[in-house]
C-alpha cells in the first residue's frame, strides 16, 4: 500500500497512476489539504485542481463501502485495471505512543501507524517529498520514501553534457571515415562504436588538436557528424558578443540554428547562459527578423503568488523578478557612449515581453524565443505546461543551473531541467550545452571554486 503525502500530488497531479498494481491511498488529511490549497492563480493551486479532478475521475461513481474497499484504477478505456485508490479517513492510533495531532503531518503518520496495526502482513509505505516528514515517519516506525517516478537518472554526472571531448586528436579513435561535402558543407559518416556510441543527436565531438564537429544525424550503426570550423565558431559575433571559449562557442551554435527548437543550457553561476540567450534572441529579432518577440519569465519563491493589486502593468511588475535580463542588457552594451540610453532604446525596439508563470498558462505564443530563466526551480509538469506554449515557428530556450535549487521538495535529480535533458536527448530538433568555467568574473571564479 502506497499513502500519498499532498506534496506529491502537487509536484505530479497524475502521480496517481504511477504506482502500477500496487494499491494507492490518500488520507483525508491530504484532501483536506489540497482543499485549501486549491484557490488562486498561482501554479500550485493549478496543480491541486488537476489532483483532485484526477481522483473525482478516478472514483467516478463508487459508493462509500467500494471506495472504503479500493476504487480499481482505470488508465484508458480498454485497459485492464490496475491497482485501487482509497481515501482513508483518519483513525485513531492504539499504540502506546502518539505524536501529538496539532500538525498535518503528525495526523498523516498516526492514521498510517493505525492502518499498519490492522494489516501487518502488509507493506505500507509513505510516499513524501518532505525530507523531514519521511524522517518523522521513519522515526516513528513507518516506512517512507521519495517519489521516484519522474527521476530519470541516479546521479547529476550521468547527465548528458551535450558534447564529449577527446585528448589528443578524435581521428586517432577512428578506423574508418567516409567524407561527403555538398553546398559548402564537410560531413563525416562514422561508425557508430566506442565513444561515438553514447552520442546523442545534436551534439558535439572537441579534440585538443583543434577539431570540433556535430552529430547531424544518427543510425543504429552510423553517426553523421558535421565539420564546424573551430575558427569560425570561436569568431561568431552576436550583437556584440564573441564567445569567451568553446563551450560559449557551441552554445551561440545551438542557439542561432532555425532548425533546433529547444536549447538548454545549464551551468555554472556566471558561465554565460543567459547574456548568450540575450544575445542571440536580440540578433534573431532584430537583425535577422527570424522571430517576431522575445518572451523571459522564470520561476522563483513569490513569483509564483499573484503579482499583487498595485498599480503598474504586468512587465513592471515582473522587472525586479528580471533583473538579470536587464543586467545582461546593460553588459552587452556597455562599451556605448551611453548606456542607458542603448538599453532604452533596445528595449524600445525588441518586442521583449517579461511574463508571468501564472499567465502563461492557456497562452499559445507563434514565432516567438521564449527564455525560461532559473528552470532548475521548476518541477517537471510545470516545465511541460510552459514548453507546450510554443506554437509554430517558436524556440524555447532553458537556463539553469542544478546547484542553485530554491523550491522546496526539488533536489538536482528531480528537478524539471533534469527531467527535460533526460527526456529530450533524442529529440531531432533539440540540443543542450553544460558551459564550464566562469568568465565572469575573477572573483566569481575564486568564490564558485572555494566558497
Amino acid at each position: 500500500m502506497y499513502v500519498l503525502d499532498t506534496n506529491v500530488l502537487i509536484h505530479d497531479p497524475n502521480a496517481l497512476l504511477n504506482f502500477e498494481e500496487h494499491d494507492v491511498i490518500i488520507p483525508m488529511t491530504v484532501l483536506e489539504e489540497l482543499d485549501g490549497l486549491k484557490s488562486g492563480k498561482q501554479s500550485v493551486a493549478a496543480d491541486c485542481r488537476q489532483a483532485i479532478r484526477n481522483i473525482d475521475r478516478l472514483l467516478g461513481d463508487a459508493s462509500p463501502k467500494d471506495i472504503e474497499k479500493g476504487v480499481p484504477i482505470v488508465r484508458a478505456t480498454k485497459a485492464e485495471p490496475l491497482g485501487t485508490l482509497t481515501i482513508l479517513m483518519s483513525t485513531e492510533h492504539t499504540g502506546s505512543n502518539s505524536l501529538p495531532e496539532h500538525l498535518n503531518d503528525n495526523k498523516i503518520i498516526n492514521t498510517l501507524a493505525a492502518l499498519q496495526e490492522r494489516h501487518k502482513s502488509r507493506d505500507i509505505i509513505l510516499v513524501s517529498k518532505d525530507i523531514n516528514m519521511r524522517l518523522k515517519a521513519r522515526g516513528f516506525g513507518v516506512e517512507a520514501q521519495d517519489y521516484h517516478n519522474d527521476q530519470l537518472v541516479d546521479d547529476i554526472d550521468l547527465l548528458p553534457k551535450g558534447y564529449i571531448e577527446f585528448p589528443n586528436s578524435f581521428w586517432d579513435t577512428i578506423a574508418k571515415v567516409e567524407t561527403v561535402q555538398r553546398e559548402g558543407v564537410t560531413e563525416h559518416v562514422l561508425q557508430r562504436e566506442g565513444e561515438l556510441a553514447k552520442l546523442n543527436i545534436n551534439e558535439f565531438v572537441l579534440d585538443e588538436q583543434g577539431f570540433i564537429g556535430r552529430a547531424v544525424n544518427i543510425t543504429d550503426t552510423q553517426v553523421i557528424i558535421r565539420d564546424l570550423h573551430q575558427h569560425d565558431l570561436m569568431n561568431e559575433e552576436v550583437w556584440g558578443l564573441v564567445p569567451r571559449d568553446i563551450y560559449q562557442a557551441m552554445a551561440l551554435n545551438l542557439l542561432l540554428d532555425p532548425d533546433i527548437h529547444l536549447v538548454n543550457l545549464t551551468g555554472s553561476a556566471g558561465s554565460g547562459k543567459t547574456i548568450l540567450a540575450l544575445a542571440a534572441c536580440i540578433e534573431m529579432t532584430v537583425a535577422s527578423k527570424l522571430y517576431k518577440r522575445i518572451i523571459a519569465t522564470r520561476s522563483t519563491q513569490g513569483l509564483d503568488e499573484d503579482i499583487g493589486f498595485l498599480p503598474g502593468t504586468e512587465a513592471e511588475k515582473m522587472e525586479p523578478w528580471l533583473g538579470a535580463i536587464v543586467d545582461n542588457l546593460e553588459a552587452l552594451h556597455e562599451d556605448d557612449e551611453n548606456m542607458t540610453a542603448s538599453v532604452d532604446y533596445i528595449l524600445s525596439k525588441v518586442p521583449l515581453h517579461f511574463k508571468s508563470m501564472n499567465y502563461i498558462r492557456g497562452r499559445s505564443f507563434q514565432h516567438s524565443l521564449i527564455i525560461i530563466d532559473e528552470s532548475q526551480n521548476l518541477t517537471p509538469h510545470q516545465i511541460k505546461t510552459i514548453i507546450t506554449r510554443a506554437g509554430n515557428g517558436s524556440k524555447v530556450i532553458c537556463l539553469g543551473n542544478l546547484a542553485q535549487i530554491d523550491t522546496p521538495y526539488l533536489s538536482a535529480l528531480s528537478s524539471g531541467l533534469t527531467y527535460m535533458t533526460e527526456r529530450f536527448k533524442a529529440f531531432n530538433h533539440g540540443g543542450h550545452i553544460h558551459l564550464q568555467g566562469v568568465p565572469r568574473s575573477l572573483l566569481a571564479e575564486f568564490a564558485e571554486a572555494n566558497l
